[in-house]
């Protein structure tokens, strides 16, 4: 047992790209081919001998079409908690019911929902925001 492993979380990530792989019916060498990336380098993640950039993971991720983002948390790029936004972000990326295209096109209305928020102190608001006590009238 004492093979030279990256790290655990290398290890836990190379299962799920195998089990991701299997699942999509691709062989090792097709993935590595779709992915753009060589043949040994992939068997090498899979076992948990190398740890691949984000950008690796992005290519495998589009390959096997699921979430980067998945990859990126078990790879241990990216934690979970990271950013305000970051859970509604995870769970766009991680929904299996969308296409990556979809993916985006939703993290771009979302992005921009936040981008265009009021910040938390505008006065020219508070004006606008009182309550119209004319309607009240029987």
């Amino acid at each position: 047992m004492a093979k030279s492993k990256v790290g655990q979380t290398v290890e836990s990530l190379g299962d799920y790209l195998k089990e991701q792989r299997l699942a999509s019916r691709l062989s090792l060498r097709q993935l590595a081919q779709q992915a753009g990336v060589s043949n040994p380098y992939l068997s090498q993640i899979e076992r948990g001998l190398r740890k691949p950039s984000a950008d690796v993971l992005q290519q495998i991720a589009k390959a096997l079409r699921i979430s980067a983002e998945q990859l990126y948390i078990r790879a241990g790029i990216v934690s979970p908690e990271a950013g305000a936004g970051s859970s509604v972000e995870i769970a766009v990326l991680g929904d299996p019911g969308l296409t990556e295209r979809q993916k985006q096109t939703l993290l771009d209305v979302y992005s921009s929902f936040l981008a265009a928020n009021p910040a938390p102190e505008r006065p020219e608001d508070d004006e606008d925001s009182t309550p119209d006590t004319h309607t009240q009238e029987t």
